[in-house]
């Protein structure tokens, strides 16, 4: 009976901490339900990613110098990375539409950044955000492909090179993998920044224990250099996987 009683305590009283509670969407003025037009703090910290954004890539650089300021060494860093990243990827024919893998590279990983701050909000985190990426550029590359090769777009689906017999049963598997594209691809984003601002959430909840103090603070050091180099690799397999994707629409006998 007493452990029948403690049992039932316990499940009462929960855990002492929540650490998915940091992934709650809540709207900014007020109180209730939210709806698509409530400003919460997601959308909070969009608007300052986006802020971040220009103030990096457009303020930094507006006065260009021969000895760069900070602001303009990391916005040269960053379009020499992407713009030879779209070249190796896509190749020299992609570079028109370099700007927007530009300009979705730079607002994931400052999203990430941002995220790791203390008391903030990890956009990418949610999967509404990251699918409506995914989709954008899963719907742009394939509208892409129609209108730059025709019908021979879909050429992308039928192996050549492999036996005849096993065509029909390969096509039907690439226009599988195809149209899992967008699920894959804001998945992986989301899964990864969930995941990990979880696990130091978890850690920060023994902070507060005495015994385990010291080593709490050094999981919670350790994760969070971890997470600065994910949340870099992730925008940067977004941005790669959108190039591969794009290659496929610019060239899709390749």
């Amino acid at each position: 009976m007493t452990q029948m009683a403690s049992s039932a305590d316990a499940k009462d009283e929960g855990l002492v901490f929540h650490p998915m509670d940091q992934f709650i969407v809540e709207p900014l003025f007020g109180a209730g339900p939210v709806h698509w037009y409530t400003v919460t703090n997601v959308t909070l910290w969009m608007a300052l990613s986006v802020v971040a954004l220009i103030l990096i890539m457009v303020v930094g650089t507006s006065k260009r110098a021969l000895v760069p300021s900070r602001a303009q060494s990391i916005g040269e860093l960053a379009y020499g990375f992407v713009h030879k990243m779209v070249e190796d990827v896509a190749g020299k024919d992609a570079v028109p539409y370099f700007p927007y893998i530009m300009t979705l590279f730079m607002f994931i990983v400052l999203s990430n950044f941002l995220g790791l701050l203390p008391m903030s909000f990890t956009t990418t985190s949610h999967i509404a955000v990251t699918a409506v990426m995914a989709m954008v550029v899963f719907l742009s590359v394939t509208i892409l492909g129609f209108a730059k090769n025709g019908v021979g777009f879909l050429s992308l689906f039928w192996i050549s090179s492999a036996p005849l017999a096993l065509r029909p049963a390969l096509a039907l598997i690439e226009i599988i993998s195809y149209f899992v594209r967008p699920v894959s691809h804001s998945i992986r984003l989301a899964g990864n920044m969930m995941a990990g601002h979880a696990v130091i959430k978890v850690f920060a909840a023994f902070a507060g224990v005495a015994l385990i103090s010291p080593l709490s603070v050094v999981a919670i050091t350790a994760m969070y250099a971890l997470e600065t180099l994910v949340s870099f690799i992730q925008a940067y397999v977004f941005a790669i996987l959108t190039c591969v994707y794009l290659k496929d629409a610019l060239h899709p006998h390749h």
